[in-house]
């Protein structure tokens, strides 16, 4: 993640070197990702997980057994990306991703993803 957490406090530092090895590479990618998109996105912690803020638009990041979920977007929200791959949704307004899954998805997919999501 080195060069890409430029505002990020500590909180967040601590949540991401937490992180267990398995699950850091999709996560690094995810952050490099949303990074890329929004430049002036800032990053903190809510509910127990990375949040990324642009404007009034919430992406939050969580990392779990399974890989990471991701959640906030407003209904219809994602760009498009629940409708190309559903078997990635487990609920409204939730991604999850295995690592497995990540290795599929280009990084223009996830980046549709993440653009749609902070779009505001």
């Amino acid at each position: 993640m080195a060069g890409n957490d430029v505002g990020m406090g500590d909180p967040v530092r601590a949540y991401v070197e937490a992180i267990p090895p398995e699950h850091r590479p999709l996560f690094d990618r995810v952050h490099a990702l949303i990074m890329q998109a929004h430049p002036d996105a800032s990053v903190g912690i809510s509910y127990k997980m990375p949040t990324y803020r642009v404007g009034s638009s919430r992406l939050y990041v969580g990392v779990w057994t399974h890989g990471l979920s991701l959640y906030g977007w407003k209904q219809g929200g994602e760009g498009g990306f629940a409708a190309r791959h559903p078997e990635l949704v487990t609920s409204k307004g939730t991604i999850r991703l295995r690592p497995t899954d990540a290795e599929a998805l280009g990084d223009d997919e996830l980046l549709d993803l993440v653009r749609a999501a902070l779009a505001g």
